[in-house]
């Protein structure tokens, strides 16, 4: 039998096509403007300064055993399995490797620092489709988990990621705002993003605590299996719609 979720069926409505709902219209000429200039820009810049710092481009390449000209490709691949790290690891994870490897501060996943460089690396495989390779079995693992992750109802509200984002709730608002396919929208091709509510740059694992949250369900920690394999999961619904990896985003 199916379950039916009522707390989502009683608070969202369909929305006219085309219509935001959450915005006025001095929001959307804000948003018309910020799309010009991202304020997150500035984010990226700091984290070019920041990963400078661990040798740039070139040490990436070579901690990742690939090309500089490889590099775009390999970094639209991630979250993937790195053999030297025996895991499926996001950017963030590598980032940090490589402090460790080269003795400097290690910094948190959930930090503005680590945020910042995190935009910037992905920043360098805009325009590339993401490439996660479900033929690698540590790859296919971890989106495995994240699709049971993103199915499976949690919380005493019996929620789950699938609850707002399945195809029979496309299109329908929650909290005055559509709930998007997540695969059409691209959202694993464009977070790093900034986030007009927050006034500040987030991450898609962030934006997956954020909405854990939100459905008052028990929050997975940023770096752990299931959230890795969340974004694995999600960054290969932008590669089944082909959509190109432009960061940073921008978002509501």
């Amino acid at each position: 039998m199916k379950r039916i979720i009522l707390p989502i069926a009683l608070l969202v409505t369909m929305a006219s096509a085309g219509e935001q709902f959450a915005m006025s219209d001095a929001d959307r000429a804000m948003y018309k403007e910020m799309l010009e200039n991202n304020p997150a820009d500035i984010y990226v810049e700091e984290g070019e300064e920041l990963f400078e710092k661990l040798g740039d481009e070139a040490a990436l390449a070579k901690f990742l055993g690939v090309s500089e000209k490889e590099l775009p490709k390999t970094i639209a691949g991630f979250p993937k399995y790195v053999k030297s790290l025996g895991n499926v690891v996001g950017l963030d994870q590598v980032v940090q490797a490589m402090q460790v490897e080269q003795g400097k501060e290690k910094f948190k996943l959930k930090s503005a620092k680590m945020f910042s460089i995190l935009a910037y690396v992905k920043s360098l495989a805009n325009d590339e489709v993401a490439n996660i390779d479900l033929s690698e079995p540590h790859e296919k693992a971890s989106y495995d988990l994240g699709k049971k992750t993103f199915e499976t109802a949690r919380g005493g509200r019996g929620l789950s990621c699938n609850s707002c984002h399945s195809k029979d709730i496309v299109g329908m608002v929650l909290r005055t705002q559509p709930l998007p396919d997540l695969g059409e929208a691209g959202s694993g091709a464009t977070w790093p993003a900034y986030r007009m509510t927050k006034s500040s740059l987030r991450t898609l694992q962030r934006r997956f605590q954020g909405c854990m949250k939100n459905a008052l369900l028990k929050v997975i920690p940023i770096g752990s299996k299931e959230m890795v394999g969340l974004e694995v999961y999600i960054s290969k619904l932008a590669q089944e719609k082909k959509k190109p990896i432009a960061i940073p985003g921008l978002k509501r």
